[in-house]
Parts: structure tokens; sequence; C-alpha cells
């Protein structure tokens, strides 16, 4: 697959081991491993964040597998779950970050493309998102809005 706002092909992703059941050496039963995952999503922390909780400390190597469901649907089963995907408010986090070093370098022209790039991006997830119905329907970026919620 083509990178998304450059002229050259890119490297395909990793691939997961393939693995039809969960293995016997991991210490969690489904249930166990779906209380970690609610316990870890009101203690405010990300999918991925508890995602890599499960793997390093309690070696639960993949969720789905093991739970059969993945660890967003698991969240919204229980009714814990953001506002804005996770995907988008890392996004709007870095767009934040590049408006804040444009404000002390201003002729940071790279930066500056950088930017408009991530802007791009994140209109297009947040165009995505309104037709999946996963955000607001008067959702829209900001600048000035992403900084108080994110500050």
């Amino acid at each position: 697959m083509a990178r998304m706002h450059a002229r050259r092909k890119g490297k395909s992703g990793s691939t997961h081991p393939i693995r039809k059941k969960h293995p016997e050496w991991s210490s969690l039963n489904p249930r166990e491993i779906e209380a970690r995952i609610i316990e870890l999503g009101k203690g405010e922390k990300s999918t991925s964040e508890i995602g890599m909780i499960l793997r390093d400390q309690y070696a639960i190597p993949d969720v789905k597998i093991a739970t059969g469901k993945k660890i967003l649907q698991i969240l919204e089963n229980n009714n814990i779950k953001s506002d804005i995907p996770e995907d988008l408010r890392n996004l709007i986090r870095t767009a934040l970050t590049l408006r804040k070093h444009l404000d002390t370098n201003k002729k940071d022209l790279k930066n500056k493309r950088n930017l408009h790039l991530t802007e791009s991006k994140i209109r297009r997830l947040t165009k995505y998102y309104h037709a999946e119905h996963r955000l607001p329907k008067g959702w829209k970026y900001s600048p000035a809005q992403a900084k108080l919620m994110f500050d």
C-alpha cells in the first residue's frame, strides 16, 4: 500500500503469528481477562495501553483470541468508552504539539507542512467517524477547541 502523503511505496505492516486458540501457559481465563480490561478502562487507560499492560504484565498475547471480542468491544459493552476515538485523539495531540512548536519557531517550514498533513488526516478521520456514527453529529475539529480539550 502506498504512503498517504508521500509519492512512494511503503512496506507492509507486521503480521501476528497464526494462532487459533488461547495458549495454555497464559494464566487468566476469559472472564478474568474481561474483568482486568474493565478495571483498566475505568482507570482511564486507552485501548492500546490496556493491550500492552495485558501483554507485558499478565502474559496475554491476544485478547481477541482469548475472549472472542476486541478490547474496544468489551469496553463498549460495559459503557466505558471515550467520546473521541483513540487514533483521532492521538492525531489531535500531535497537531497541538506542532502548533505549540510553531508558535515559538515561526520559520520552521517542515513542521508547518507536517501540521497541514496532520490536520488533513484529522479531517479525513472525522469524516469517517461521522459516517460510522462514532462521533456526535455536530463535532468538528478546531484548534482552539482542541486546545481547551487537552490542556
